[in-house]
């Protein structure tokens, strides 16, 4: 049987706009005890995210970007955004997963303004169904 995202996705999306500080983003995840933020519009819509590594990664740089003022999530965002839809089955999202080499998926729905992000998919999500099958 082909088990749907829905099934196993988390619903609701933690988020931040482009403008927020890099601090901001980072206590937020601390905070909420998440690996990443979806960045979207003054709509909600999807044009980024900002995950665990990638603040990491921009804090490697910080000896060039620490006179900056201002570090912004729209300077360290990924926009190239891997999502998936909730009817789409979790085999599907799992080969995007690996394929990309990735640990989530934005799970969104299309409208014709963009996509709006409802939801999360893990690989631990994926690991937790696994372990709850009979």
């Amino acid at each position: 049987m082909n088990r749907m995202v829905e099934m196993v996705m988390h619903r609701g999306v933690l988020t931040c706009k482009r403008d927020t500080p890099v601090q901001d983003v980072a206590r937020k995840m601390s905070e909420r005890d998440v690996s990443a933020l979806v960045v979207v519009n003054d709509n909600g819509y999807m044009i980024g995210l900002i995950s665990r590594t990638d603040l990491v990664n921009a804090r490697l740089y910080e000896q060039y970007w620490k006179h900056w003022r201002g570090l912004t999530a729209g300077h360290i965002m990924v926009t190239d955004v891997i999502s998936v839809r909730q009817d789409d089955t979790l085999q599907h999202a799992s080969v995007l997963m690996m394929e990309r080499k990735i640990h989530r998926v934005v799970v969104v729905e299309s409208t014709e303004h963009g996509l709006r992000p409802i939801g999360i998919l893990s690989v631990t999500d994926l690991v937790r169904d696994m372990a709850l099958e009979k």
